[in-house]
């Protein structure tokens, strides 16, 4: 493609457009200047709001494949591709999940997570060639990608598509149809306050479409009863203190009976739940949990 042909084409992408709210910015006093840049973040939930039957069909995908025994896989570049780390770091401590069923790929490599590469993102075979090597049919491929068009994620999403994985784009970008994306995620938050600067409006939208993605896929597929994350794993002080109180919360005992029981059970928390609301033994109330799928709820109501 030609230089004027690129410039053409990246001119005309929403998030590159100009916004007449925020001209003269740098004109405002400060405190006018924070009054806008809150309205625009204002905007992100309603754009989101629209994406939901989207992001619905990508949970739906994500839990699909994580009971399969499959793995998902996040691909992006910059900000975007920042996201998809959080993600893939956050949800096995949350809901209990092997490290190796979430991972996030970024173009540059893991230096690019603290250092920007931007040049990385520009290479289409570099995501195709990453996600060949690892997706396989089952899996899920989510590309994350503010304009839409990275070149590096859309080779991921067509390597993805190539070896039988449901491909996924979240994109800022409601034109591109991105035909390597079997489910595409659109969330139309209009021009950034500071023009071009997607880590603004398009990445706070894409954090809460990846947040809702991430956390519905996992309560249908059983890591939460009620609103409880009862899958948590106590790696630190706090999450052995947020068990605990999980446990006994759930569980209907005070605070040194569900310390009891999560030592009894190696820090399950499901386990000790069922032990604690059922009064049964370790091995029943494993008995319980593995032929309910999981799901605290066809246990205890």
């Amino acid at each position: 493609m030609k230089n004027q042909d690129i410039f053409s084409r990246y001119s005309k992408l929403p998030t590159e457009q100009n916004n007449p709210r925020t001209r003269d910015l740098d004109r405002l006093p400060l405190r006018k200047v924070l009054e806008k840049l809150n309205y625009e973040d204002s905007l992100v939930p309603r754009a989101v709001a629209k994406a939901i039957p989207q992001i619905e069909k990508a949970a739906r995908a994500v839990s699909k494949s994580y009971l399969s025994g499959r793995k998902i896989y996040f691909i992006g570049a910059g900000t975007s591709g920042r996201l998809g780390v959080l993600e893939a770091a956050e949800i096995p401590p949350t809901y209990g999940v092997g490290q190796d069923v979430f991972t996030a790929l970024m173009a540059g490599g893991q230096l690019a997570v603290f250092h920007s590469r931007e040049g990385a993102e520009d290479v289409f075979e570099n995501g195709k060639k990453e996600i060949s090597k690892l997706a396989r049919r089952g899996d899920t491929v989510i590309g994350i990608a503010a304009s839409g068009i990275t070149p590096y994620v859309q080779g991921g999403l067509a390597a993805g598509r190539k070896a039988g994985a449901v491909t996924v784009l979240v994109t800022c970008n409601p034109r591109e149809k991105a035909k390597e994306a079997a489910i595409r995620i659109s969330l139309d938050v209009g021009p950034e306050p500071v023009s071009g600067s997607t880590r603004m409006k398009s990445g706070t939208a894409t954090k809460l479409a990846l947040n809702m993605l991430s956390t519905s896929s996992m309560i249908i597929s059983g890591k939460v009863y009620r609103n409880w994350m009862v899958d948590v794993k106590t790696t630190s002080k706090k999450l052995e203190l947020r068990a605990a109180r999980i446990t006994a919360t759930l569980g209907g005992v005070d605070q040194a009976e569900a310390r009891r029981l999560l030592d009894l059970t190696g820090d399950d928390v499901k386990t000790a739940i069922v032990m604690a609301r059922l009064k049964i033994n370790k091995a029943q109330a494993a008995a319980r949990i593995r032929k309910a799928r999981g799901f605290l709820k066809n246990i205890l109501g």
